[in-house]
């Protein structure tokens, strides 16, 4: 899935505006200017679209995650991914909103998409790990569906 659409996702079930998604990204030490972002905002079909770097979407959700749960000082600082996959994404929306892996399955069938427990944790499984398995591009836009529906109804 395309980083904009991620962005621009979380970027509606938080409500929240440009200004505040280069904070985020400030919170992982990663300088974007207004104009940037602006661009990473918008659709592809439209003027001033600029497609958002792995490296920026990584930035992104680590800070996201220091947003929404704050900076944890006994641990060491995460490294930031340069490849985002689906299967990251998914990984580090689940951390930043503190959601479990029933958490994962609940939101998909909210949106009538079927998926089992053992298939939900093999795509946060390590890519190495013989049970692994892809997020595919629909999942990922169910799970953002969902999680925009859950948080926007509370």
């Amino acid at each position: 899935m395309m980083n904009n659409d991620v962005l621009r996702s979380v970027r509606y079930m938080l409500n929240l505006h440009n200004e505040q998604l280069i904070g985020i990204v400030a919170l992982a030490q990663c300088v974007i200017t207004p104009q940037q972002m602006a661009g990473f905002v918008k659709k592809e079909d439209e003027e001033g679209y600029q497609p958002c770097p792995d490296m920026v979407m990584g930035c992104f959700l680590h800070g996201l995650v220091i947003h929404l749960r704050g900076r944890d000082e006994t641990m060491p600082e995460a490294k930031i991914e340069r490849k985002i996959t689906n299967n990251i994404i998914l990984k580090k929306l689940r951390i930043a909103f503190s959601l479990k892996t029933n958490d994962l399955q609940d939101i998909l069938l909210s949106q009538d998409f079927r998926i089992s427990l053992p298939e939900v944790t093999a795509m946060l499984r390590a890519p190495g790990n013989k049970n692994y398995r892809l997020c595919g591009d629909q999942v990922m836009r169910y799970f953002l569906k969902g999680l925009a529906a859950r948080l926007r109804k509370s």
